[in-house]
């Protein structure tokens, strides 16, 4: 019987040779997707390892000595260069045997620094004034791919004088170079933690593989019914059920295997694209994204495993009688009872506004809690809002084809309904964690790209940053050049507010202070209350402020303290006219003087920090929809392929009573958009309530309508969606001439 299953798969005439083709080309596409988003999932796992070596300094145990080992003083910093993170180690062996970090052959000395290859390519091109000037000394070496998290990343290791740095109080003496995995680091600030992570792989996951899955089970139930008629024909000549089930599973199996082995080579073409994707906020390295032998195994052996399954369910009508494929009826409608899970997990969000639980771990378990119950309540809901959807059609069609479309629909939604069900858990998660991250982001009041939070720099010289005993900077320090910088337009100075912060006054003010005439030059940063002579204010000249206010409208209070002469300079603020080379040359202008402490930068660009970790999380959502929206679509595409084979002769029949193709072509797009449209609305607006609910219920915010950029990306999914299934109606013209109604 097995020979005979493959003859049937491979010899079996033009129409075993198309289905095999087109089955293996459709599995192949899924399994490639399919390992591309291991593969990606491995990538990132790997990228968040090579975090680890930056948290040195941050965990204590890289502190405790070592014998046989000279520590080395390290110092880790932040900087930036047009808003991108520029990571900086500075570093100072005490001798010979001391650890070097990974990526360079040798610790630098001091006036020698290596550089990250983005950043070797950015000294190259970029003028020593806006960025090389930050670093002392020479480049004598490249950053190796082993010490960076992503091709792009900007880092530099800059030697210093081993008794330069061992005064900085921030500074770290480490015996060795940490190499924990930052997901199981309780004490790392770089990289993904473990709850961050098993976040966004299960998104991954969840938003990726399922409709993956359901695309490959789709694509190998091709040509079922087709299938189902010629093995009953069997079964009427003297078949058993066992052979027929033989028969079956070797054919399905052979198309799987043949689809499989191609997917690999698919995963290969993907892959350079794929690591262009920055799932995590940065890209990969394409080495990265690379498939264990569980990976391997599992695909290899899991996918043909998986059709002969499918095949063998899909003949149980065929097993229990030759005649059961003949005494097909319209299945049973999906009852409303399948909305019960979905208003229960609404329900259960819309519960806790106002009943915030006490405990984190109780705010964990009532919102995932209700977050999954809803995504199984549009699992199940999805066939019942389809049929009503399909009916809703049929009884407002003005012309045919919305009729029959309907009327098809109406009768077995869960056919239509299972193509695109990957689709409901790929658009929910996205939608909700946008409409989520969107809101935080707008309520945190975020800086717009053109205000004064984004064109002014500022330099805090805080005590704690300074060598003990050492004079703080003082006006004289400011750089003669800094206000004559191109673009730079005002070079304001903040002096310390030891009395007023300690609580000396009854109204505790900022921790800095500022003359009314010097704010009045620079109205963008606020104003003094009318006849004060100073004003105490914050470091940067913006500081904390009411939601939805902008630093212009601002009313500083007044302080009672006029005399600032004598006081020590907190912080220098330089107001530029927005161009990046203003920016970064003020910046490093600001840097040479205070070597040693934390880097100038705009308040945008310390707002941006502050909601890294929600970027990634809304560009992971970007791409998580971006792609499950065209696996839907190729779902769809194949559901679509299957039907029209199904379905040769009733529409070869139809075209010879004079139905014009145009209409076929029409039931056909609208029995595939709808289900794909209406899951699409469904899912979305289920998003959004959710987000909203959460919002409500932990933070006590309003939902905030996500940016354009969010429909954009949605709109251009369907869109995609929709071609890939318009791409397959020309097959229509081909398969239902009139020889397909004489031959069967």
């Amino acid at each position: 019987m097995i020979r005979l299953g493959l003859r049937l798969a491979v010899a079996g005439g033009r129409e075993a040779a198309v289905r095999l083709v087109v089955v293996a080309v459709a599995v192949a596409l899924g399994t490639g997707l399919l390992l591309a988003t291991l593969a990606g999932i491995n990538a990132t796992k790997t990228q968040n390892l090579r975090y680890a070596w930056l948290n040195t300094g941050a965990d204590p145990s890289t502190t405790v000595a070592v014998a046989g080992v000279d520590p080395v003083w390290w110092l880790a910093r932040e900087d930036y260069f047009h808003g991108e993170q520029l990571g900086r180690i500075d570093v100072a062996a005490t001798g010979p045997a001391a650890p070097v970090p990974p990526g360079i052959a040798a610790l630098p000395g001091p006036g020698e620094f290596y550089a990250s290859p983005a950043l070797h390519d950015l000294l190259k091109t970029t003028p020593a004034a806006e960025l090389g000037d930050r670093f002392p000394g020479r480049e004598v070496g490249v950053v190796g791919d082993a010490a960076l998290p992503s091709p792009d990343s900007l880092l530099v290791i800059v030697g210093q004088p081993l008794d330069a740095l061992a005064d900085q109080p921030a500074a770290a003496k480490v015996s060795r170079i940490l190499t924990t995995d930052p997901a199981n680091c309780s004490r790392c600030v770089v990289g993904l933690n473990n709850t961050m992570f098993t976040v966004t792989l299960s998104v991954i996951a969840a938003a990726l593989i399922f409709p993956v899955l359901i695309f490959i089970g789709t694509a190998t139930r091709l040509s079922a019914a087709r299938r189902e008629q010629r093995f009953a024909a069997m079964r009427l000549i003297g078949a058993t059920p066992r052979q027929v089930s033989v028969l079956a599973t070797v054919e399905s199996t052979v198309a799987a295997v043949a689809g499989m082995l191609l997917g690999f080579g698919v995963f290969v073409a993907l892959r350079p694209g794929l690591a262009a994707i920055p799932f995590t906020g940065a890209t990969f390295f394409p080495d990265d994204l690379g498939l264990s032998l569980v990976d391997v195994l599992a695909v290899g052996l899991g996918i043909p495993i998986g059709a002969a399954v499918a095949a063998r369910l899909a003949l149980r009508r065929v097993r229990i009688s030759p005649l059961g494929v003949s005494r097909r009826v319209t299945p049973k409608p999906p009852r409303a009872w399948r909305v019960i899970p979905l208003v229960a997990g609404i329900a259960e969000l819309a519960w806790f506004v106002g009943r915030k639980p006490e405990t984190t771990n109780g705010q964990t378990f009532a919102y995932i809690a209700g977050a999954v119950l809803i995504v199984i309540g549009l699992v199940l809901a999805g066939p019942w809002l389809t049929m009503r959807a399909a009916r809703l059609v049929a009884q407002r069609a003005q012309r045919p084809a919305a009729l029959i479309a309907g009327r098809r629909l109406s009768d077995d939604p869960m056919a239509a309904f299972r193509a695109v069900s990957g689709l409901v858990v790929a658009l929910f998660v996205m939608t909700a964690a946008s409409g989520a991250i969107t809101s935080y982001v707008a309520e945190r009041t975020t800086p717009a790209g053109d205000s004064v939070a984004a064109t002014s720099l500022s330099q805090t010289f805080w005590p704690d940053s300074l060598v003990p005993g050492t004079p703080a900077p003082s006006i004289a320090d400011i750089p003669a050049g800094l206000s004559a910088i191109p673009g730079v337009t005002a070079v304001i100075t903040v002096r310390e507010n030891l009395r007023e912060i300690s609580g000396d006054s009854h109204n505790p003010q900022g921790p800095g202070l500022i003359s009314c005439a010097d704010l009045a030059r620079t109205p963008e940063f606020g104003r003094c209350p009318s006849g004060a002579a100073t004003a105490a204010v914050w470091s940067d000249l913006i500081g904390p402020r009411e939601p939805g206010t902008t630093p212009d409208e601002r009313v500083w209070p007044a302080s009672t303290i006029t005399d600032l002469g004598s006081l020590r300079l907190l912080s220098v603020v330089v107001e530029t006219d927005g161009s990046a080379a203003a920016k970064e040359r003020a910046r490093t202008a600001l840097a040479e003087m205070n070597p040693w402490g934390r880097f100038p930068a705009t308040e945008a660009e310390w707002e941006a920090d502050s909601a890294r970790t929600l970027v990634q999380f809304q560009r992971l959502a970007d791409v998580v929809i971006l792609a499950s929206l065209p696996i839907a679509g190729c779902s769809l595409a194949v559901s679509v392929i299957a039907g029209l084979s199904d379905r040769k002769r009733p529409f070869s029949v139809l075209r010879l009573t004079g139905v014009r193709i145009r209409m076929l072509r029409a039931v056909v797009g609208l029995e595939s958009a709808v289900p794909l449209l209406v899951v699409a609305a469904v899912a979305i607006g289920t998003g959004f309530l959710a987000a909203a609910l959460f919002l409500r219920a932990q933070l006590d915010y309003s939902l905030h309508a996500p940016g354009a950029g969010y429909y954009l990306i949605v709109a251009g999914g369907l869109a995609a969606s929709l071609a890939i299934i318009a791409a397959t109606l020309p097959l229509l013209r081909r398969i239902t001439g009139p020889e397909t109604a004489r031959n069967e």
